[in-house]
């Protein structure tokens, strides 16, 4: 095996790079890593030096993509609030025995498909 514990960056197309900026930087709270503006990327910081977003400006046709943020159980109710005091239509929390986890989804303003996700301990299923 590989030894791979995780997923490090990920890229997403967008329609326009500052509407999305504004949503992952002021309503999700990423920090911005790097501005490419000659590519019109952004890479934002999800989870400090753990992981980053690649949001990429792209004007062609493309699908919606979904990606999932990990978050502490403790931390998802308020996160939830959070996001619903901003506007952003949420659905959940739904608690998933098989992984165990409980998520929250929504999506961005290009349609994308987010996910808080909080595992649990196996003894919480």
């Amino acid at each position: 095996m590989l030894g791979i514990r995780g997923v490090y960056e990920v890229a997403l197309p967008v329609r326009e790079l500052a509407r999305a900026e504004a949503f992952y930087r002021d309503v999700l709270g990423l920090e911005v890593g790097l501005r490419d503006e000659s590519r019109r990327w952004l890479f934002l910081r999800a989870g400090g030096q753990d992981g980053m977003i690649v949001l990429q400006e792209d004007l062609e046709a493309w699908s919606s993509l979904h990606l999932a943020f990990t978050v502490h159980d403790a931390d998802l109710d308020a996160a939830i609030e959070a996001l619903r005091a901003r506007g952003v239509a949420v659905e959940g929390p739904v608690t998933h025995d098989w992984m165990p986890a409980r998520s929250a989804y929504f999506a961005d303003p290009d349609g994308h498909a987010l996910e808080l996700c909080a595992p649990l301990p196996a003894r919480a299923r």
